[in-house]
């Protein structure tokens, strides 16, 4: 039986015929550096650079949104409308002198706009959320015409040219987490009636169209990738069943990648819960990993829960995916791929609780971490104290993180 590190250390040749280095891959985390005018900082590339050197085969950005005017958090990334590619080139070269492959995640909020940046945010339908408390964040959004719904795939096909030509090597279309993607595939968010929702067929049709457009704009060559809900956990919602239905035909549209992943802001899979069967073999989506690879050759992605070598490669020996994602664990240490490739017998740090998952919690465990990417962007060692934050925050304490800071200086 093959060594852990064997496992990991071994390459993947994608469809397109690009090869990833190694099986494991830094997963897209809100790393909130863009500038003012929601560019690339030096801060953005010097991360990055903190990441390549830290052995990841492949490492994936953080939201990069296809349209200046719709963002999810005030410091994203955009491509402006009238797009400069050199903007980017400093970002792109941050992996220059390592195996890492630099890809960007493109995406679009739709309503996951909050109210201090969009009073009016767009959607599939002009549907608020459910939740008293999300719903004072985010405004009731406006149904998006059918011009403007050709005008956004057309922003995602900008984009992913925009960044190639910078010299990022491949994209992933973020297709999850409530999104304007996983809005139009979910019927609790799209009860449109005309071309682009109405069944299931028709509420794929956007992100179909986006691969399209995106295959379009960067040749055969480039790896394309969909980050995709297994389900949003919602009652009426999009379901697992089809969920599946899409990774057939998005293997068919000629995808490189799928990463596997769950929830929405109402029902937050991603942030960390799981059932115990699940985490005692660490990763969240296996599962249902194990059932895409039934339909579908595209090489698969699972992130969230791994913790150990031998978990890792029991993962991969299973057959049921192929790259490994590591996400918090890679802001907790940096150099973390590099010593498990090495073969250290380290283990992941589990920065959240394995089940029973407060929204509180993660939350602040969210900004925590983002103030950490912060941290080693500008060359600072992590602050390992979420534990004393997350205390006082179940006191009650308001701005746990401020009076954390006042408290230790």
């Amino acid at each position: 039986m093959s060594e852990p590190r064997e496992l990991l250390a071994e390459p993947l040749k994608l469809r397109c015929g690009a090869i990833l280095p190694n099986r494991l891959a830094k997963a897209a985390l809100s790393e909130q550096l863009g500038d003012r005018r929601n560019r690339p900082t030096a801060e953005l590339a010097e991360l990055y650079r903190t990441w390549s050197r830290g052995g990841a085969g492949t490492l994936i950005t953080g939201n990069v949104m296809v349209d200046p005017t719709a963002l999810g958090e005030p410091r994203n990334v955009a491509v402006p409308r009238e797009p400069d590619a050199t903007e980017f080139e400093p970002w792109a070269r941050s992996a220059d002198g390592t195996e890492s492959r630099l890809w960007v995640q493109l995406n679009h909020p739709g309503r996951q706009s909050p109210r201090f940046l969009s009073r009016q945010p767009v959607a599939p339908s002009a549907v608020p959320f459910g939740d008293r408390g999300i719903r004072s964040v985010f405004a009731t959004p406006r149904a998006l015409t059918v011009d403007e719904i050709e005008a956004i795939i057309d922003r995602f096909g900008v984009a992913a040219r925009t960044v190639v030509d910078a010299g990022f090597t491949g994209i992933q279309i973020h297709g999850a987490h409530g999104y304007l993607v996983s809005q139009f595939l979910s019927p609790l968010t799209n009860r449109r009636t005309d071309g682009w929702g109405g069944d299931a067929l028709r509420r794929r049709r956007f992100l179909l169209e986006v691969v399209a457009r995106v295959r379009a704009e960067v040749g055969d060559a480039v790896p394309i990738a969909v980050k995709l809900n297994s389900a949003d956990f919602q009652r009426g919602g999009f379901s697992e069943e089809e969920s599946l239905e899409v990774v057939r035909e998005l293997g068919e549209a000629g995808i490189d990648l799928l990463e596997v992943s769950g929830g929405t802001y109402e029902k937050a899979a991603m942030m960390g819960s799981a059932k115990a069967s699940t985490t005692s073999r660490e990763a969240y989506f296996l599962d249902y990993a194990a059932k895409a690879r039934q339909v579908t050759d595209v090489a698969l992605m699972v992130t969230g829960g791994f913790t150990s070598p031998q978990g890792m490669a029991d993962a991969l020996r299973s057959g049921a995916l192929d790259v490994i994602g590591l996400g918090r664990p890679l802001i907790v240490d940096p150099a973390l791929p590099g010593r498990l490739l090495g073969g250290e017998d380290v283990r992941a740090q589990r920065t959240a609780p394995k089940t029973g998952v407060r929204l509180a919690d993660s939350l602040l465990e969210i900004q925590w971490h983002t103030q950490q990417m912060h941290r080693v962007a500008a060359g600072k060692p992590v602050d390992r104290r979420l534990g004393a934050v997350r205390t006082l925050v179940r006191a009650g304490v308001a701005d746990p993180l401020n009076a954390f800071r006042r408290v230790r200086g």
